[in-house]
Formats: structure tokens, C-alpha cells, sequence
């Protein structure tokens, strides 16, 4: 069944696919900016075999000691061209179409363990009719640093940076001020806090990094593995249902600020685009 489908990643600044550009899976990092924000974008995906060709197999990202056990990355610098409140960013999926008739035995069970283990802040609802398992942006990186404001900065653009907690310059008294924790688990727990969001801002002009990822999602094995549960994502797929979208939007308004699209494409389908361009 997996053999049908080959994977292709896409990113935009809104919800539109038509605004989105392709993403050049562990090869160039893709820039996105509008009147809002200014993104650099790096996707990596262990073992790849999907779109464009061009995207090499692997990433030397995997071979860091923080991600050695990891499948995937969503790394990202974001630039703000307006304040933020820090109780506003939400991180996570969203869906336009319904997913419970395709929904596999254990799949609740497989939200418990996500809830326990890894992000008590996911909040959601996948049996509806639009369904969505967001948590808060500040509470769910699992890698997140603080830069300078108003300096121009370029780290994603080097290739296979890794993005690791802590700050840069006067992002360092920002950390201290609010008494952010150092470590990636502790400033998780602390954002959990809806006061600790609320008093955290995403300032108009300095540089922000986040990364997000795991081991528990294989695009190689299109799987689902947590402890003791193996849920084919395959099986997910239909017409109407073929991507997983993660998006980074704003709580209040809904609008999203960046949406990363990971696309199962039948290969037939792929093959017949790729001879007509050619023809």
C-alpha cells in the first residue's frame, strides 16, 4: 500500500495551496515572508525517498546527539513585523474535511499517551468535522531560542544548522527577566502556565527559533509508533484525505502565520504531471 504513494512537502504563510512553494526536503532552507512575519524554513526527514528528486536522503541533522532517535524536523526562524502575544501562537494539525470514519482502532488511546508522555498542553478534537490537535507554540517546541532584535539574521539560511535552546545576545536578558528555564523540558512545563504565555511577547523585529519534531512519526514506514502502538497512516488516506498539515496561527483571529504540508501523492498521479511539464 505504501509503495502507491510517494511524499512531497509544500509551505505558505496562509491556508491558501496555491500561494504554497515546495520544500526541498534536508537540502535548502525556503524563505517566506509577507507584510506580517519573515520565516526561514528547514524540513528534514530521515530515510527520504519523496519530492522534489533533488532532496538528498538524509540530513546530517540526525547525526546531532539532540536528534539521533528523531524521524522528522519542522526548524524554523521567525521574524515578526508586529508584537505577539505569547498566549496567542498555537502549533499543531488541522484538517478541512472530517477524519473519524477513517480513524483506527487505538487512535484515542494513541492521543492519551501523546497527552502523558509527550505534550500535556495538546488540546483538540479529531472526530470533528474540521478536526485540530493544537497545543501552545511556547509549550510544545521541542527547541527554542531567543535572538537579537533588529539584526539581520541569516543561521537557517547555513545549511544543517541545528537549532538548540537558549539565546543570543539581548535575547539572553529576555530569558532571564521572565525566568525562562534553560532546558527544553522544564521551559515546556513552565509555558504550560497560561499566565507564563500571557506575560511572554514576541517582539516586532527580533528573530525567534523553533524546532519541532520526533521519533514517533516515520514518513519512511507512513506510521504512527508510540509505546506499545502502531497506527498505519495509510490507511488514513483517501481523496479527500491525503496531507498532514502542521500550522502555526494565531488563536484569537485563526489566521495562520506559516503552514507546512506533507503530502502523500500517488506516484501514477505524479509520474502523468511530471511527463506532461516535460512534453
Amino acid at each position: 500500500m505504501v509503495s502507491k504513494y510517494r511524499l512531497a512537502v509544500t509551505a505558505g504563510l496562509d491556508y491558501e495551496p496555491a500561494t504554497h512553494k515546495p520544500v526541498e526536503v534536508n537540502g535548502q532552507t525556503l524563505r517566506l515572508d509577507d507584510d506580517r512575519a519573515t520565516f526561514d524554513l528547514n524540513v528534514r526527514i530521515q530515510d527520504y525517498t519523496g519530492y522534489p528528486d533533488s532532496s538528498p536522503k538524509t540530513s546530517p541533522y540526525f547525526q546531532h546527539p539532540l536528534h539521533t532517535n528523531d524521524q522528522y524536523s519542522i526548524c524554523f526562524s521567525f521574524t515578526p513585523k508586529q508584537n505577539i502575544s505569547g498566549n496567542d501562537l498555537l502549533f499543531g494539525n488541522d484538517f478541512d474535511k472530517p477524519l473519524r470514519n477513517r480513524l483506527p482502532p487505538g487512535f484515542n488511546a494513541a492521543l492519551r499517551v501523546v497527552k502523558w508522555t509527550i505534550d500535556p498542553s495538546l488540546d483538540g478534537d479529531a472526530y470533528a468535522d474540521k478536526p485540530y490537535l493544537y497545543s501552545p507554540a511556547l509549550a510544545t517546541w521541542n527547541q527554542f531560542r531567543i535572538g537579537d532584535k533588529d539584526k539581520k539574521h541569516d543561521v537557517l539560511m547555513e545549511k544543517d544548522y541545528v537549532v538548540e535552546e537558549g539565546a543570543e545576545g539581548q535575547g539572553a536578558e529576555q530569558r532571564s527577566q521572565l525566568q525562562i528555564p534553560d532546558t527544553p523540558n522544564e521551559r515546556r512545563k513552565y509555558f504550560q502556565k497560561e499566565d507564563h504565555r500571557t506575560s511572554f511577547e514576541f517582539e516586532s523585529g527580533r528573530t525567534y527559533l523553533a524546532d519541532f519534531g520526533n521519533q514517533y512519526l516515520s514518513f519512511s514506514e507512513t506510521a504512527i509508533r508510540l509505546p506499545g502502538i502502531h497506527i498505519p497512516v495509510v490507511g488514513m488516506v483517501d481523496e479527500d484525505n491525503h496531507e498532514l498539515r502542521y500550522v502555526l496561527k494565531d488563536s484569537k483571529t485563526g489566521r495562520a502565520y506559516l503552514v507546512v504540508c506533507f503530502i502523500l501523492v500517488k506516484r501514477e498521479d505524479a509520474e502523468v504531471g511530471k511527463q506532461g511539464q516535460q512534453s
